[in-house]
């Protein structure tokens, strides 16, 4: 009986033991990225600057990388896009807007956003492609990471659609040089 008890304990402390070399918040959700997300993940524990969406270039506000955005949407039927979105079409129920971006150099930028949402980058009246994206579908800080190639000497437009709320949270943030 003694032997099987002291089996037991070996189990459970080796457990344990094993649990304690776990990196910190490796049970989370939102360690799962490729990318190092943090600057993205501090980002968003922080007081987000309130915005209300343009419902059109010409209303868009104006965005700054590192920051975080608590951007109103606009019924998406209310919408008149720079260039028709990329996505999938519309739900009804959508909700979309735009802001404009001025990058203070010419780079890969990161938009993150807490929930599920089609986000565009305009320049020059065409949709810019994207260079790589990425999710999460139990993180919300951020839930969703899109690369886009951008040159600060082209106006930007950055725009959301297809959004089942009407609120989202959003950073830019300068995506940090790959390792080879």
């Amino acid at each position: 009986m003694q032997a099987k008890r002291n089996k037991i304990l070996s189990i459970l402390l080796a457990l344990a033991a094993a649990n304690l070399a776990l990196p910190a918040g490796a049970g989370e959700a939102c360690v799962d990225f490729k990318w190092d997300v943090r600057h993205e993940r501090a980002l968003f524990a922080g007081t987000p600057t309130a915005l209300t969406a343009g419902t059109d270039p010409k209303s868009a506000p104006m965005v700054r990388p590192d920051r975080l955005y608590a951007l109103r949407l606009a019924a998406q039927g209310h919408m008149t896009f720079a260039v028709g979105p990329g996505g999938k079409p519309a739900n009804p129920q959508a909700h979309a807007g735009l802001v404009t971006l001025k990058i203070p150099a010419s780079g890969s930028y990161r938009i993150a956003v807490d929930l599920p949402i089609w986000i565009d980058a305009v320049s020059n009246g065409s949709l810019l492609a994207a260079e790589d994206f990425q999710g999460q579908h139990e993180c919300s800080a951020p839930h969703k990471i899109v690369v886009f190639a951008l040159t600060d000497k082209q106006p930007l437009v950055l725009q959301f659609s297809n959004a089942a709320s009407e609120n989202v949270l959003f950073t830019v943030t300068a995506a940090p040089a790959r390792k080879l």
